[in-house]
């Protein structure tokens, strides 16, 4: 039984053509790029324009990824990159959302969870157009792409009609218990489809997507 059409898959942390093409083959729906400069994923604006122009001719769209990006910046990079769906992971508020949802840009919100209470944040993120529920870092840990877990059994009692994504270290041993015990409307992942940190591979999308579809 096929799931890819309900199930929407976002792999993120994309830098090659090579792996872009792999997850167009797998009908993956997103592919993210991670602007971020202290990520072992980060990508250059150069390499990013270069996937995006031949993702033009893909069923996959691009995302990018940012952290509490200066405002202007990140209204350049859009405009230069044509960028249609961007990915916060900082502590961006609804003033900043707005702006870019006002450009005609769609807002993925990445809400940090670590207990129950931490699902209250998503009434500060009215305006986005999706959730994504993720690990919530410790001090010294990256602000996603840690291929940690939380909890999940907390989304169990999440009442909001946006679709949302589940993050954090999803990878081919869990995709078929998510799919069964949380069933979100999107999965992200990064480090579950490495062979080591920041390295993509394709084996492993291909075998991540076989198991999500005989889910």
């Amino acid at each position: 039984m096929n799931h890819y059409h309900k199930m929407i898959i976002k792999i993120c942390g994309i830098k090659d053509i090579d792996t872009l093409l792999c997850c167009e083959r797998n009908k993956v729906n997103y592919f993210g790029m991670i602007f971020y400069t202290k990520s072992p994923r980060f990508i250059s604006v150069e390499n990013a324009k270069r996937l995006l122009k031949i993702s033009e001719n893909l069923n996959i769209n691009g995302i990018g990824v940012f952290v509490n990006e200066n405002i202007n910046k990140l209204e350049e990079i859009i405009l230069n990159l044509n960028l249609k769906f961007l990915q916060l992971h900082g502590d961006e508020d609804e003033t900043y959302i707005n702006h870019f949802k006002n450009i005609g840009v769609k807002i993925i919100k990445a809400i940090s969870i670590r207990r129950k209470d931490d699902l209250n944040k998503i009434n500060d993120y009215k305006n986005v157009d999706y959730y994504l529920f993720d690990y919530k870092p410790s001090k010294d840990e990256l602000p996603g792409g840690n291929a940690k877990s939380f909890d999940w059994n907390i989304l169990k009692d999440l009442k909001t009609d946006k679709p949302w994504f589940l993050s954090g270290g999803i990878d081919s041993n869990n995709i078929q218990r998510i799919i069964s015990d949380i069933n979100p409307h999107g999965v992200d992942l990064s480090s579950g489809v490495e062979k080591e940190l920041g390295i993509k591979d394709n084996g492993i999308i291909n075998n991540f997507i076989e198991k999500l579809n005989n889910a």
